[in-house]
């Protein structure tokens, strides 16, 4: 893997995320696999929860890489369905647990869909008492990595907390969160696309094998990451949008801060934050497949391209253009709309952070020399929370106001 042999990736402390980046389209097949055996379980589910409400509220939750799972899922599941009966929303634990009574109504029917990797993040634990507590209708998607998890564990018995356990292989053991991710977010979509299995089933073989060829495609990126350069930024519109949140993230973890990075969308990067291009640059797009959407990607790619300023202009897309100045990446597949290429998308991005990681001589496995930043986060004190249903007002417990 990457050229080199176990040993030496051992020495290099960057055999654990080499493995889980490489071993995703194998996690990905199990995932599917299992969701295959449930499907039953699963649509009981979720139309019982249909059969109930005329509303239904539905929150994407989790931190850092498991809150870009929703974020990057929305905008695809906003257009898929009437939002006058399910309203999809994608909140970060991390905002829910500073102001849970802008996200939890007590009486709005809500769908909590956590995304954990170890399932013991305090404030995805916190998350989920604090819905327990100020919603009357609540129903719970648990979707973690991890059966000994604190989420996991406290699924088992509620008839309304759907638990879906990730292949065991996704639980990631290096600090970046990489088949977790990815594996999260392709079960969380085969649950509530609503595409038949037959379809779904064909998107997934169509999605791992042009993964895989993104794989071998190791030494076009390690010559990209040869380049001079200290600043990368991901833009990318729709569902791509979160997937450059997520692709500026492991670039931003494993280089443990030494390459500067952005994500924008492209039609927005114009407005002040294409200001950090200069010649130590590269900027990279996810191309949309969609007709109209991809009109902005390529003024944007031309825009930036033309000004000469940024050691390199990527675009990943369906077909090249020929573009002047452009490395078009292309990824050809007639069935993937760009939902299902966020995977094969995310592999590039991912094998770029680690071999920028190893190009700045940090170790991927364990990226923070400091130790000031940790696989699963330390230091958060969770504060005792109270509402006065009276007065209508927020009480924090110990307080003297």
């Amino acid at each position: 893997m990457l050229n080199y042999s176990r040993e030496q990736l051992v020495d290099l402390g960057a055999e654990i995320t080499t493995r889980e980046i490489h071993q995703q389209p194998q996690v990905w097949q199990t995932a599917f696999d299992a969701y295959k055996a449930h499907q039953t379980e699963i649509e009981a589910f979720i139309d019982s929860i249909d059969g109930k409400h005329d509303y239904v509220k539905v929150i994407f939750t989790g931190a850092g890489t498991s809150a870009y799972v929703g974020d990057t899922l929305i905008p695809y599941l906003r257009s898929i369905y009437d939002e006058r009966k399910w309203n999809f929303n994608s909140v970060a634990t991390t905002d829910i647990v500073a102001n849970p009574l802008t996200h939890l109504r007590k009486h709005v029917p809500t769908v909590l869909v956590s995304f954990a990797r170890s399932g013991n993040s305090p404030e995805s634990v916190a998350t989920v008492d604090l819905a327990k507590q100020l919603v009357d209708e609540l129903y719970q998607v648990t979707i973690t990595c991890a059966a000994e998890g604190k989420l996991a564990q406290q699924a088992h018995g509620d008839e309304r907390n759907l638990l879906l356990l990730q292949p065991s292989p996704s639980n990631d053991a290096g600090f970046a969160m990489t088949s977790s991710f990815t594996s999260m977010m392709l079960t969380a979509l085969l649950v509530f696309d609503k595409s038949e299995l037959a379809v779904k089933e064909e998107k997934v073989a169509s999605l791992i094998a042009l993964s895989q060829q993104t794989l071998n495609r190791v030494d076009e990126i390690q010559d990209l990451v040869n380049l001079d350069f200290n600043r990368v930024i991901y833009l990318g519109a729709g569902p791509f949008f979160g997937l450059a949140h997520e692709a500026q993230l492991k670039i931003l973890e494993l280089t443990a801060g030494q390459v500067a990075t952005m994500y924008e969308s492209p039609v927005g990067f114009r407005h002040g934050p294409k200001s950090l291009v200069n010649e130590q640059t590269i900027v990279l797009v996810f191309g949309s497949t969609d007709p109209y959407t991809k009109q902005y990607d390529l003024d944007l790619v031309r825009e930036v391209a033309g000004d000469e300023i940024a050691r390199k202009v990527i675009l990943l897309t369906d077909k090249a253009e020929g573009l002047a100045k452009v490395e078009e990446v292309e990824m050809a597949s007639e069935l993937l709309d760009d939902i299902y290429r966020t995977f094969p998308y995310i592999i590039y991005g991912q094998l770029f952070a680690l071999l920028t990681s190893l190009k700045v001589k940090n170790r991927p496995d364990t990226p923070s020399p400091t130790g000031t930043v940790n696989r699963v986060v330390q230091g958060v004190v969770i504060h005792p929370f109270a509402k006065s249903e009276k007065r209508g007002l927020v009480v924090v417990l110990g307080s003297t106001q």
